[in-house]
């Protein structure tokens, strides 16, 4: 059976993802973030009734919503994005040639759009609940807890991410997270007595070099150091170095052994000291944990296909519970984090109605 078009209104949801997109919401600050939570539960309660809660926290608001009754379902999402204020004005929203463009619209503004006007087709609510968190961008640290404590409750998840690439659901997703390595060393003059210092910046290097080589991409696992910085000036042996380190494992093994490997890093300079902080904050989201899921989904669509991806979100967190987790709901589009970030209009609402059907299974179970 395939899913048929419902009484979604197109034009409508490019106005409420209009109102969104218009809301500036960098990740980390507040009083954008509070702005951002107040305009999505306002789409919210305009579209399906009811209150949402907008949940306080330090890094900005959490907005919950729940139409009652006992948990089904959990729509998951969330309203921060990496664009810093005053992108808004360098790249503004803007509907032409079957695309809608502007900061946030494929990541993930679009697809909560989607999913809301989808629900509001529904005759009934009941079991449905929304969140929609202010930190996925940032690790997911004030939210990770509230995501897994709904997500048993309601026992199912659909995660309104951007679709992976020709509209494909994400069904399979690296762990992701990242370290940072210091060295210390010691200052002395270059010129004058070079061999009276340790230099954090020769460390690095050697450091740089065995941390990449712990990756192992045939296994899925990415090591890859992505910034680095040290001295002070061209004439003094440097004190100090930093390594960033962006990690991706395909497995909670390999997440152990990175994490390992990390921890046992030692110098190769006499005197040289070293430091980690960090670790893999989001588990790898097994294809296994979204297989229910996504059979419902190609029942409903029968041309839909599926991808394991690299990023993470937060359907990690769910999927590693052991929760039904389906993830890449939300537009279809592409440039996450880029300037020509873009949603396709034609796919609005095929997706809209996708949540709405699948919801509507879930309720039955």
């Amino acid at each position: 059976m395939t899913i048929q078009t419902g009484p979604v209104s197109v034009d409508a949801m490019i106005e409420d993802l209009r109102t969104l997109v218009k809301v500036e919401s960098p990740s980390r600050d507040v009083e954008a973030l509070t702005a951002s939570a107040k305009a999505v539960a306002g789409v919210i309660e305009n579209r399906l009734g009811g209150q949402a809660v907008l949940i306080e926290i330090e890094a900005g608001p959490h907005v919950h919503w729940s139409a009652g009754g006992t948990p089904k379902v959990l729509i998951l999402g969330h309203h921060d994005t990496v664009f810093p204020l005053g992108t808004l004005e360098r790249r503004p929203f803007r509907v032409a040639d079957g695309h809608v463009t502007g900061p946030g619209v494929f990541d993930m503004l679009g697809g909560l759009v989607q999913a809301i006007h989808g629900l509001a087709g529904l005759d009934d609510h009941s079991g449905i609940e929304i969140l929609v968190t202010s930190d996925e961008e940032n690790g997911s640290r004030s939210s990770r807890a509230l995501i897994e404590e709904r997500a048993l409750a309601c026992g199912a998840v659909l995660v309104c991410e951007g679709s992976a690439d020709g509209g494909a659901l994400k069904t399979g997703r690296k762990g992701t997270g990242g370290f940072e390595v210091t060295i210390k060393g010691v200052a002395s003059h270059a010129g004058l007595e070079p061999e009276a210092g340790v230099n954090a910046l020769i460390e690095a290097a050697h450091q740089v070099l065995d941390i990449a080589a712990l990756g192992r991409p045939d296994i899925g696992t990415t090591v890859t150091p992505t910034v680095a910085s040290a001295g002070t000036a061209d004439n003094v042996v440097p004190a100090q170095a930093t390594i960033l380190v962006d990690v991706r494992v395909g497995t909670a093994d390999e997440k152990e052994r990175i994490e390992a490997a990390f921890a046992a890093l030692t110098p190769h300079l006499e005197g040289a000291k070293i430091s980690v902080r960090g670790g893999i904050g989001r588990p790898p989201m097994p294809e296994s944990a979204s297989a229910e899921l996504f059979a419902m989904a190609k029942q409903l669509l029968p041309d839909l296909s599926s991808e394991a991806v690299g990023g993470g979100s937060d359907g990690n967190f769910t999927a590693a519970l052991g929760v039904p987790t389906l993830d890449g709901l939300g537009a279809v589009g592409g440039g996450a984090h880029a300037d020509h970030e873009y949603l396709v209009i034609d796919a609005m609402a095929e997706r809209a109605n996708l949540v709405a059907g699948l919801v509507r299974a879930l309720q039955k179970r």
